[in-house]
């Protein structure tokens, strides 16, 4: 006997009912300012860096994984977890650090947004990127949470646009996997750079906030579910849906900087176009190379993907503060429910807009969140690692060897990372 339609549709779903804020998360990963550090790698060094991609999975899944789990475990944000095993001086200097980087990226996604509107319709760039700051804001200001993540989840399908630009140029696929492999890997001063750019543009600590309060947010409005270590008869179903929500997003991220990465070098390190500053001028270098389509899909897909970033990284800033001064937090309150937590969102993304007026050249601003998302990933990792693997504050629920060990290993590949970056500041 055949199935049913409506029964094929609805074992269709099922894997799709299990995304949410991993998906989310990692498809705000590939914000305007990840867009310009992955066309930057592909115009200056062509394939020879797609390797880090292939790197810095397993280690960003199980850092992802780590902060989903905390939040679903103890039913409390990260911001609380990690002053449970550091000083609560030094969580609300890692947090005022967070909310500034976090800003100055708003700002630099803001810019880009409002540049790429002006490539492809014209607009003043400034009143676009007005636009964009007051659309975000209010949407997270008056939309209900579950239509809001809804509209988030969407949005993700922007990024597909620059796996449409791939199937758009012809490629030598030996190169693209010899790239993939490591094969010829240049691994001189000026490539480490842009290495550790590229590690710290993947893993970021506002990534970290976000999943996890998600997490506590999805908890909070199923009256039906609890903390895990309230109720562990939940955890096979919740555990289940964390690794297949926060793989998927993981790979989400990871193939779409690939495709962005072999886009750019396919067309412009092949044009001898190797010096990229902003996602914009990555999309309209393409254009009289690769056509108008392209530099079209390039540019909707920054616009997708800041609408995408930018409330998650004003959102993981007021989650971080408004944990660590006890207030009340989530988007699944109205603005007058949470008057801090929406304080928060609000300067973000204003302080944000400001950024863009003042002038300030935002490749600066971002090395500068750079350099700042760098030296407070560090003791934040090291503080969500003794979390997750202390029986006291998980339970049962700990993480086991294989996620601990992944998990100190990114550690340790941050903190070298940061150490890179400092030392090319400072030198």
């Amino acid at each position: 006997m055949r199935p049913s339609r409506s029964g094929l549709l609805a074992r269709l779903g099922q894997p799709l009912a299990k995304l949410g804020p991993g998906l989310i998360t990692g498809a705000a990963d590939d914000d305007p300012s990840g867009i310009a550090t992955y066309s930057q790698a592909g115009a200056q060094y062509g394939y020879g860096l797609l390797w880090t991609m292939l790197l810095t999975f397993p280690l960003m899944v199980a850092i992802q994984l780590i902060s989903a789990l905390i939040g679903r475990v103890t039913g409390r944000g990260l911001a609380k977890n990690m002053a449970g095993v550091m000083p609560g001086r030094l969580v609300g200097l890692l947090v005022a650090l967070l909310f500034t980087a976090n800003t100055i990226n708003v700002g630099a996604d803001l810019a880009a947004m409002g540049e790429a509107a002006r490539l492809v319709t014209g607009v003043n760039q400034h009143a676009a990127t007005i636009i964009f700051a007051l659309a975000s804001l209010g949407l997270q200001l008056f939309i209900p949470y579950r239509r809001y993540a809804r509209f988030l989840t969407v949005l993700t399908f922007s990024l597909f646009a620059y796996v449409a630009l791939v199937f758009l140029i012809p490629l030598d696929w030996a190169d693209v996997c010899a790239g993939l492999v490591g094969l010829h890997a240049d691994l001189g001063e000026s490539a480490a750079t842009t290495i550790v750019a590229i590690f710290g543009t993947t893993i970021s600590p506002y990534l970290f906030f976000w999943q996890s309060a998600q997490e506590v947010e999805e908890v909070d409005q199923d009256p039906n579910e609890q903390p895990l270590l309230t109720d562990p008869a939940e955890a096979p179903g919740a555990m289940e849906r964390i690794r297949i929500d926060t793989i998927a997003g993981m790979f989400l991220s990871n193939a779409i900087a690939i495709a962005i990465m072999i886009a750019t070098a396919a067309t412009l390190h092949a044009h001898g176009v190797v010096r990229i500053e902003t996602a914009a001028q990555a999309a309209s270098a393409l254009e009289p190379i690769a056509g108008h389509f392209a530099f079209a899909l390039f540019a909707v897909g920054i616009i997708g993907t800041g609408l995408l970033a930018i409330p998650v990284l004003a959102g993981s800033a007021a989650y971080a503060v408004g944990d660590t001064w006890g207030w009340r937090t989530g988007l699944d309150r109205m603005p007058w429910q949470a008057a801090g937590f929406y304080a928060v969102i609000g300067a973000a993304v204003l302080l944000g807009l400001v950024i863009d007026y003042s002038g300030f050249d935002p490749i600066r601003a971002l090395y500068a969140s750079a350099v700042l998302n760098g030296i407070i990933a560090v003791p934040m990792m090291s503080a969500l690692m003794l979390v997750a693997t202390s029986r006291k504050r998980m339970g049962e629920f700990r993480a086991g060897p294989v996620l601990a060990t992944l998990g100190w290993i990114s550690t340790a590949m941050m903190a070298a990372a940061a150490a890179a970056m400092l030392y090319v500041a400072l030198v």
